[in-house]
């Protein structure tokens, strides 16, 4: 499927991001794989730089490994560094999808949203929890999708904050049929109904999904569904590459 047709025409609302931050990174590709296979739509990257959020994470290299063992997935990109303009051509060489930047760093995001456009990749605008609304409102026409954090960017595994739903409540009737409204932190089987009905239709999961014991059953309750729905893909392992 391409990037266009997942993001513009989705086979299926809401879309299940895991986010590969939560995953066991000795046992990364497999781990992935397993995620697909249990029905997730794409796969999420959470890049930090040490200095927007107080932690280092993965960069472009992880990127084009993932490509390369997984070609067909659908790469999310979440830069949250102080920089993302630098970072557009490293994460388009590296196969990145969709590459998504924080309103806090860019007044005027609509050049990097054009930037990100001419390298091949859809673009994301994301705002943090405590960041009014506002400030998001004036730039969404040329983005593809809105992301809302639901934490505190920087660590996986933190409690939701449910004020952030005002916001999707805020932002969704603004937002064309083709534009997507994803949520990140905090969305497990307890708090994915408020993000569905807020109008959330990308819903972003780290440790709800990587730290359960069977993937298909986490994947089908974000959604919504009862699990063992059948999914798109082919049936494959309830877990990724773990022993435990």
């Amino acid at each position: 499927m391409s990037m266009n047709d997942l993001l513009k025409n989705p086979p299926r609302l809401p879309l299940i991001a895991p986010s590969i931050l939560s995953a066991d990174f000795a046992a990364m590709g497999a781990e992935c794989r397993a995620a697909l296979d249990a029905g997730a739509d794409l796969l999420h990257l959470d890049v930090m730089d040490g200095h927007f959020v107080p932690n280092l994470t993965m960069g472009p290299a992880l990127c084009r490994s993932l490509r390369e063992a997984l070609p067909e997935v659908f790469l999310d990109v979440h830069l949250m560094v102080t920089d993302p303009a630098g970072f557009v051509g490293p994460f388009a060489e590296a196969g990145a999808d969709l590459f998504v930047f924080h309103i806090e760093v860019e007044s005027e995001p609509e050049g990097l949203a054009e930037k990100i456009h001419s390298a091949g990749m859809a673009a994301g605008l994301a705002i943090n929890p405590p960041t009014d609304v506002e400030a998001i409102l004036p730039h969404l026409d040329p983005f593809d999708l809105i992301l809302l954090m639901s934490v505190n960017p920087g660590f996986s595994g933190q409690q939701f904050i449910g004020e952030v739903l005002d916001k999707a409540r805020r932002v969704k009737p603004l937002l064309r049929a083709d534009q997507r409204l994803q949520i990140d932190g905090g969305v497990n089987g307890r708090t994915a109904q408020g993000c569905r009905d807020a109008g959330c239709d990308v819903l972003v999961a780290a440790s709800a999904v990587f730290k359960s014991p069977d993937y298909a059953a986490a994947i089908a309750e974000l959604r919504g569904a009862a699990a063992g729905v059948a999914s798109a893909r082919e049936p494959g392992p309830s877990r990724g590459g773990r022993s435990g």
